[in-house]
């Protein structure tokens, strides 16, 4: 049993660490800064909650993007969320890229946006952390063989996606 004081210390130390990635991750999700900073808040406070029952802190980060999809699943039960167009949504980059390196993101960007949710969120959680098949698999509550053919489809959709739009070379190569 932890003291106040140890559990407090290592809820900051979780939000600290993972924090930006769930701010992160809740914007892809939802395109709003203020409903992603929101459902972060709810996560957090679900974790605190929770924080007893994470016994292994190396599954701390799948832990706690699984609480903010089921917090980003219970907006639709609590009200419908307003739509903002996520073309235009600017995110800063500190390490500002060349204006044609900035083109092929946003082309990119808006290529894996297109996707229908069940493709998305595993591609999501494949290219921005780097999750392998198997914790993808455990987050999203399907088998691996699932997620394989869904990341398989997803990539496949965007590479279709890019050709139709006239983009070839580096970014579809890349990708």
């Amino acid at each position: 049993m932890n003291t106040d004081s140890e559990k407090q210390d290592r809820f900051e130390a979780l939000a600290r660490a993972y924090g930006a990635d769930l701010y992160r991750f809740g914007l892809w999700l939802c395109g709003d800064e203020a409903l992603a900073r929101d459902l972060v808040q709810e996560t957090f406070l679900r974790a605190w909650r929770a924080l007893d029952s994470l016994k292994d802190e190396g599954a701390a980060k799948s832990w706690l993007i699984t609480i903010l999809r089921r917090e980003w699943a219970r907006t639709f039960e609590r009200k419908t969320p307003g739509f903002t167009n996520i073309e235009a949504l600017e995110l800063e980059d500190a390490d500002e890229p060349a204006p044609e390196e900035r083109l092929e993101r946003e082309q990119l960007r808006g290529a894996m946006l297109s996707l229908a949710p069940r493709y998305r969120e595993p591609l999501l959680l494949q290219v921005l952390f780097g999750y392998s098949c198997e914790e993808i698999a455990s987050m999203l509550g399907i088998g691996k063989g699932a997620v394989m053919t869904q990341l398989f489809r997803a990539r496949e959709q965007v590479k279709e996606k890019l050709q139709r739009d006239g983009l070839t070379g580096n970014l579809n190569e890349r990708f």
